[in-house]
Protein backbone atom coordinates (compact mmCIF):
# COMPACT_ATOMS: atom_id res chain seq x y z
CA UNK A 1 0.00 0.00 0.00
CA UNK A 2 0.83 3.54 -0.85
CA UNK A 3 2.20 5.48 2.25
CA UNK A 4 -0.47 8.65 2.73
CA UNK A 5 -3.12 6.03 1.73
CA UNK A 6 -6.36 5.57 4.15
CA UNK A 7 -7.56 2.86 5.64
CA UNK A 8 -10.91 1.67 6.36
CA UNK A 9 -12.49 -1.23 7.78
CA UNK A 10 -16.22 -2.49 7.37
CA UNK A 11 -18.64 -5.51 8.96
CA UNK A 12 -20.54 -6.62 6.57
CA UNK A 13 -23.34 -9.00 6.67
CA UNK A 14 -24.73 -10.53 3.02
CA UNK A 15 -28.69 -12.04 2.96
CA UNK A 16 -30.38 -14.12 0.24
CA UNK A 17 -29.03 -17.13 -1.48
CA UNK A 18 -25.46 -17.10 0.18
CA UNK A 19 -24.53 -20.45 1.64
CA UNK A 20 -24.13 -23.76 -0.43
CA UNK A 21 -23.15 -21.53 -3.85
CA UNK A 22 -19.33 -20.76 -2.66
CA UNK A 23 -19.99 -17.61 -1.73
CA UNK A 24 -16.94 -17.35 0.89
CA UNK A 25 -14.50 -19.00 -1.42
CA UNK A 26 -15.13 -16.60 -4.19
CA UNK A 27 -15.23 -13.87 -1.42
CA UNK A 28 -12.05 -14.72 -0.24
CA UNK A 29 -10.74 -14.85 -4.31
CA UNK A 30 -12.23 -11.24 -4.27
CA UNK A 31 -10.60 -9.64 -1.24
CA UNK A 32 -7.18 -11.20 -1.97
CA UNK A 33 -7.54 -9.43 -5.90
CA UNK A 34 -7.83 -6.17 -4.41
CA UNK A 35 -5.48 -6.38 -1.59
CA UNK A 36 -7.70 -6.50 0.79
CA UNK A 37 -6.97 -8.56 4.66
CA UNK A 38 -10.05 -9.72 6.97
CA UNK A 39 -12.62 -13.17 7.30
CA UNK A 40 -16.14 -14.09 6.02
CA UNK A 41 -18.08 -17.23 7.62
CA UNK A 42 -21.49 -18.82 7.23
CA UNK A 43 -23.33 -18.04 9.56
CA UNK A 44 -26.88 -20.30 11.02
CA UNK A 45 -29.36 -17.83 10.33
CA UNK A 46 -28.19 -18.46 6.59
CA UNK A 47 -26.61 -15.41 5.99
CA UNK A 48 -22.80 -14.88 5.30
CA UNK A 49 -21.25 -12.44 7.69
CA UNK A 50 -17.40 -11.03 7.84
CA UNK A 51 -15.22 -7.67 8.22
CA UNK A 52 -12.81 -6.33 5.43
CA UNK A 53 -10.12 -3.96 5.51
CA UNK A 54 -7.54 -1.95 3.25
CA UNK A 55 -7.34 1.52 1.03
CA UNK A 56 -10.79 3.00 0.91
CA UNK A 57 -11.09 2.67 -2.95
CA UNK A 58 -10.22 -1.03 -2.40
CA UNK A 59 -12.90 -1.77 -0.13
CA UNK A 60 -15.42 0.75 -1.96
CA UNK A 61 -15.13 -1.89 -4.76
CA UNK A 62 -15.39 -4.80 -2.66
CA UNK A 63 -18.58 -3.28 -1.42
CA UNK A 64 -19.99 -3.48 -4.48
CA UNK A 65 -19.17 -6.70 -5.36
CA UNK A 66 -20.15 -8.01 -1.99
CA UNK A 67 -24.03 -6.15 -2.87
CA UNK A 68 -24.31 -6.47 -6.41
CA UNK A 69 -22.03 -9.66 -7.48
CA UNK A 70 -20.99 -12.51 -5.30
CA UNK A 71 -20.13 -15.85 -6.14
CA UNK A 72 -21.83 -17.15 -9.86
CA UNK A 73 -24.74 -19.26 -7.90
CA UNK A 74 -25.75 -16.65 -5.45
CA UNK A 75 -28.67 -14.39 -5.14
CA UNK A 76 -28.25 -11.58 -2.87
CA UNK A 77 -31.07 -9.94 -1.67
CA UNK A 78 -29.30 -6.97 0.63
CA UNK A 79 -25.54 -6.50 2.06
CA UNK A 80 -25.94 -4.47 5.60
CA UNK A 81 -22.24 -2.63 5.98
CA UNK A 82 -21.60 -1.61 10.32
CA UNK A 83 -18.95 -0.22 12.07
CA UNK A 84 -17.65 1.84 8.68
CA UNK A 85 -14.37 3.52 9.72
CA UNK A 86 -10.82 4.81 9.40
CA UNK A 87 -7.95 2.56 11.02
CA UNK A 88 -4.76 3.53 11.39
CA UNK A 89 -3.20 0.41 10.63
CA UNK A 90 -4.68 -3.46 9.39
CA UNK A 91 -5.76 -5.88 12.11
CA UNK A 92 -5.52 -8.89 9.76
CA UNK A 93 -2.63 -10.12 7.80
CA UNK A 94 -4.25 -12.08 4.92
CA UNK A 95 -7.93 -12.84 4.09
CA UNK A 96 -9.23 -15.80 5.08
CA UNK A 97 -12.80 -18.13 5.40
CA UNK A 98 -13.50 -19.42 9.40
CA UNK A 99 -14.78 -22.66 8.85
Amino acid sequence: MATGEKLVSVDYEVFGKVQDVFFRKYTKKKARSLGLVGWVENTDRGTVVGQVQGPAEKIAAMKDWLRLEGSPESKIEKCVFTKEGAIEKLTHEIFRVVE
